[in-house]
């Protein structure tokens, strides 16, 4: 297992798919996980320290995880299976349950968690993105230009209803 951080959200065009960026630390590998729009929103607005006046669906979770007295430890995406990525959500107490990664990682940016993926979804899955020395371009320019030049059929999955947001994250 490898962590990552959580470079951000962009809407790949032309298909108008949100895809939520994962950085390996210590290293150059991307991974890109095609998402739904309402986690899209969700992840960007924890990103960037939103609090809506009710709580959303992932800040509804965390007051529950919360109220109970129980720690989210981290997020782990383990598995990618047929263009579709699993993640599990990994408490204190070693109690492992099943999430959606997009949700996963909306829920570890609410509660402080760590990621971590899984060396083979990053050897399947990740691309590298060279470095561009002392000029390098931010994380998120080189997200952009990532995007500009990948779609999902780059990773097997084809775009349309079947292989849309909720079946390919």
């Amino acid at each position: 297992m490898k962590q990552v951080d959580i470079v951000g959200v962009r809407v790949e065009m032309p298909s108008n798919q949100p895809i939520v960026l994962l950085r390996e630390q210590g290293g150059g590998r991307y991974l890109p996980i095609w998402i739904g729009a309402v986690e899209a929103t969700a992840i960007a607005m924890a990103q960037q320290g939103m609090k809506p006046d009710r709580p959303l669906t992932h800040d509804l979770l965390r007051d529950v995880i919360d109220a109970h007295g129980a720690h989210l430890d981290q997020v782990q995406i383990l598995e990618l299976r047929d263009g579709v990525f699993y993640a599990d959500l990994v408490f204190e107490s070693g109690l492992h349950v099943g999430a959606r990664p997009s949700d996963a990682l909306a829920l570890a940016l609410r509660t402080g968690s760590t990621v971590y993926v899984a060396d083979d979804v990053l050897d399947d899955a990740a691309v590298e993105l060279p470095d561009e020395g002392p000029d390098e371009a931010s994380e998120v320019e080189k997200f952009r230009e990532f995007l500009d030049q990948i779609s999902p059929e780059d990773f097997g999955i084809e775009p349309g209803p079947e292989a849309g947001p909720e079946s390919t994250d």
